[in-house]
């Protein structure tokens, strides 16, 4: 039995609408791109969202438009994708990494031990679909002496007056806390559209407004939107109506605008969202009770009365085992045709960061999480016959390379 480990979900609704915009006319960002912003914006609860082209791109674009300048210091998780740091050296600015929870998520801890004069943002990443303790990170922000501490070097950073969080919520759509979703949570919430992800468009991204006054989100939004297409002050759209050729670069942008073609996809997916997180939450709950027996198996963080996970991955941690058996029983269930994945190589251990002087050892959660961490497959399409194979596979990976003794046949041991 073959397992994939995160195909796209692509049914007739999603080919419908991607017909749909490539017969009408305009395929680059225009209506669809406009009506998946106020879809996203309205299911997270936010006034406004900005569509981009990549998760890092919209990053990098809300960091420069914070003003990081040489020296600015944002606080990033060590255990993440690379694009969180990578955004933060390419607007400028110098990510200082801490160390995770056993959640996976980023030690509100060690944000308060990072916090100095220089440090302008915090990007804590959501892992898997569960979110960050927001809650903890808005407390150590608006404490006196962090706000005492915060040395704004731009005007976005002195009409803030603190230091701003923007989220990773690259896994996270439709996840909850104290029964708001995420993307309403803290100032700025980036959201991934990858290929991967819950929702997709291809490739792309969505970027959540939710700044307090004396911010303007709705001015904001219309800044955003034009900082996407180099500054110029018309989008293509607006260009093609009669007589609106005429147009003007108000500032330097960037070129990151999503098309309506990708939109499209999304948006399909975005309207039947719940059904799709349920069938999520299906699996995740036939993981955990196939995996209950074994008490060798770490399963993450689940659904309690004060939040829900979007279950974007099912990251199980394998307890007292070694780097090298992780590997081995990796390796071991491919034999069988199942598709398994690791989340993530701690950044401190990666040739980039490595060269700028980030050591693993400062960072001993991460490290040791990443060692036991496996990805279990998580989609819609997963039915529970597959369900049972990735588990029974796991199981006799575990025996063989762990125990060293010959498991029963796969079949056999659910």
């Amino acid at each position: 039995m073959k397992v994939l480990f995160s195909p796209p979900y692509i049914d007739h609704d999603v080919i419908t609408e991607v017909v749909d915009t490539l017969t009408s006319g305009w395929i680059t960002t225009g209506p669809k791109v406009k009506a998946l912003e106020d879809a996203f914006a309205n299911y997270v609860g936010v006034t406004h969202a900005v569509a981009v082209n990549s998760w890092t791109s919209g990053a990098i674009m809300v960091l420069r438009w914070l003003g990081l300048k040489p020296g600015d210091e944002v606080i990033v998780p060590a255990y993440t994708y690379c694009a969180t740091a990578l955004a933060v050296l390419e607007a400028g600015g110098t990510p200082v990494m801490v160390d995770i929870d056993p959640d996976l998520t980023i030690s509100t801890e060690a944000i308060s031990k990072a916090i100095t004069p220089r440090t302008k943002a915090i990007i804590p990443v959501d892992i898997g679909g569960w979110a960050c303790d927001y809650e903890a990170i808005q407390h150590y922000i608006n404490e006196d002496w962090a706000k005492a501490i915060f040395t704004p070097t731009s005007p976005v950073q002195r009409l803030l007056g603190r230091i701003m969080i923007i989220a990773d919520a690259a896994h996270s759509l439709g996840a909850t806390q104290e029964g708001k979703r995420v993307g309403s949570l803290c100032d700025i919430t980036i959201f991934s559209l990858h290929a991967v992800k819950n929702i997709t468009s291809a490739e792309g991204g969505m970027i959540c407004l939710n700044l307090p006054e004396p911010f303007n989100n709705d001015e904001l939004y219309k800044h955003f939107r034009i900082m996407t297409i180099y500054g110029q002050s018309k989008d293509a759209l607006a260009k093609t109506q009669p007589g609106s050729w005429e147009y003007d670069i108000l500032f330097q942008g960037m070129k990151i605008n999503m098309p309506d073609v990708n939109a499209a996809i999304a948006l399909a997916q975005l309207r039947k969202y719940d059904a799709l997180l349920d069938e999520r939450r299906r699996i995740y709950v036939r993981y955990n009770m196939l995996l209950q027996p074994y008490e060798w198996a770490l399963p993450p963080p689940f659904d309690n009365e004060v939040q829900t996970s979007a279950y974007h991955l099912y990251p199980l941690r394998i307890r007292d085992i070694t780097l090298q058996q992780r590997n081995k029983i990796i390796a071991e269930i491919a034999t069988h045709e199942v598709s398994v994945n690791v989340h993530f190589i701690p950044m401190p251990m990666l040739t980039v960061f490595m060269h700028l002087g980030y050591k693993i050892r400062n960072y001993p959660e991460s490290y040791d999480n990443y060692t036991r961490e496996i990805s279990l497959p998580v989609y819609p399409q997963l039915t529970n016959d597959q369900i049972d194979f990735v588990v029974a596979t796991l199981v006799e990976a575990y025996n063989k390379i762990v125990h060293k003794w010959h498991p029963q046949p796969i079949m056999n041991i659910i």
